[in-house]
């Protein structure tokens, strides 16, 4: 019945959609559940707050210590609330995510049960000079590569992540 997304280019390009679609519906729901303007002033806080911090304790500055770490309680609920937003999509996209790389697995193994190349690299082949990738493209590097691109391109769009100037 999936034949066809065995072989590649198919195979590629389908799991090259399949990452497309799922990066897009996480970084759509990220912008909806969060509030990336109230993050970005969160993690500026945070980052003065521990600058100061470093720089004080260098400086041996034990007063400027001392009255920063009076605001250590604040900073920790900030880092605490900022570390929810994030969970909040992860919990949401978990059992679907496990779902439709069960799926996935099932339809790129040959009858043996091994995993099957699902992308050739132009110029490479099939073959990577990766140690850590090994002798093929699998259905995990293909999917992690194409989500990582789809992920960054989706959150510079949807502003849910700073663009330094």
């Amino acid at each position: 019945m999936f034949e066809v997304l065995q072989q590649v280019p198919w195979s590629t390009l389908f799991l090259f959609g399949i990452a497309g679609i799922i990066s897009l519906l996480t970084s759509l729901v990220n912008r909806l559940l969060t509030n990336p303007e109230k993050a970005k002033a969160d993690r500026k806080e945070i980052s003065e707050w521990n600058t100061e911090l470093r720089k004080a304790q260098k400086a041996g500055d034990k007063k400027t210590v001392d009255k920063l770490m009076k605001k250590q309680q604040q900073i920790m609920k900030l880092q605490s609330r900022m570390m929810w937003q994030s969970m909040k999509v992860t919990l949401l996209f978990l059992v679907p995510l496990l779902l439709v790389w069960q799926f996935l697995g099932g339809i790129f193994r040959d009858p043996t049960g091994q995993a099957i190349n699902v992308a050739y690299f132009p110029g490479v082949g099939p073959v990577l000079p990766i140690p850590i990738i090994g002798n093929m493209i699998s259905l995990i590097w293909w999917y992690l590569l194409s989500s990582f691109l789809f992920g960054t391109v989706f959150s510079h769009l949807f502003g849910l992540v700073e663009v330094s100037e």
